[in-house]
């Protein structure tokens, strides 16, 4: 066995191996302190890769979710709006029935005849104002609404239904003579068919999107779980390696000071 002061081969190795110790500390430190495993491409390049596709993917079903939620609105405030009108619609046909009875007078007739341009009046301003973000599916000249759906960019299609009283048919109707109060019950009843055919094609479009909302919540949750069993790390199994690696890491810095006091040891020899 020789002795150096200028090699100290103990000291090189107890070195090299604590190094590695702190290098294992750190990164377990690090897991325990992000709760994820692969931190960076340098720790799993591939598994890190697909994390991120993954992760792309998360954030744009987020946006799909969020013109979803646009588009479940807009369509709610059309089938309230075309609630409305219908409630008003039938406060219109009672009007019109009693205009319809045999020996009306004029101050009657006249009186329902007011009432009745009152609700047309209110119809219009409900159906003015129906709108959610600037869109409005149910006044006259109004656009279809296409909703995104999925992250490829496949949207669901609203159909605009008007429901003013011009598309309803009912802008001239009048009660004030009998023939009229005839003609303003036939009208008024094809309105409100036609209002009840609207709301039942808002409420098909209503519910195909609440699935389609559903579905992409779900498959969100279920990337979500699979980003985690790719990148998380066991925060159990850091822990046992935390304690073991701090006790490593005192045996390194205790093998350490032992390899340094090796070449103390030469001055013996030179002891008289």
């Amino acid at each position: 066995m020789s002795f150096s002061v200028n090699t100290n081969v103990s000291a090189m190795v107890a070195l090299r191996h604590l190094g590695a110790t702190q290098r294992m500390l750190e990164q377990t430190q690090l897991r325990i302190t992000t709760g994820l495993r692969v931190n960076g491409p340098k720790d799993d390049p591939s598994t890190y890769a697909i994390a991120q596709r993954m992760r792309g993917d998360i954030a744009g079903m987020g946006a799909v979710k969020t013109a979803l939620a646009a588009g479940e609105s807009s369509i709610s405030v059309a089938i309230m709006g075309g609630k409305a009108v219908a409630d008003l619609l039938t406060e219109m046909k009672a009007k019109v029935v009693q205009a319809n009875q045999a020996g009306l007078d004029t101050a009657s007739r006249t009186a329902l005849q007011n009432d009745f341009t009152a609700l047309r009046d209110q119809l219009t301003t409900i159906v003015q104002t129906a709108q959610f973000n600037g869109k409005n599916l149910i006044t006259s000249g109004a656009s279809n609404l296409e909703v995104l759906g999925s992250v490829q960019g496949a949207t669901i299609s609203v159909n605009a239904r008007a429901m003013d009283t011009t598309s309803l048919g009912i802008q001239t109707a009048s009660l004030s003579s009998a023939a009229g109060a005839a003609t303003a019950l036939s009208q008024i009843n094809s309105a409100i068919d036609s209002v009840t055919s609207s709301l039942a094609s808002f409420g098909s479009s209503a519910r195909r999107i609440e699935i389609q909302t559903d579905f992409t919540s779900k498959l969100v949750d279920v990337m979500k779980a699979g980003v985690g069993n790719l990148v998380d790390a066991d925060l159990a199994e850091e822990s046992a390696n935390l304690v073991a690696l701090q006790i490593k890491l005192q045996l390194g810095i205790q093998a350490l000071s032992i390899g340094n006091s090796g070449p103390g040891l030469i001055l013996k020899l030179f002891e008289r």
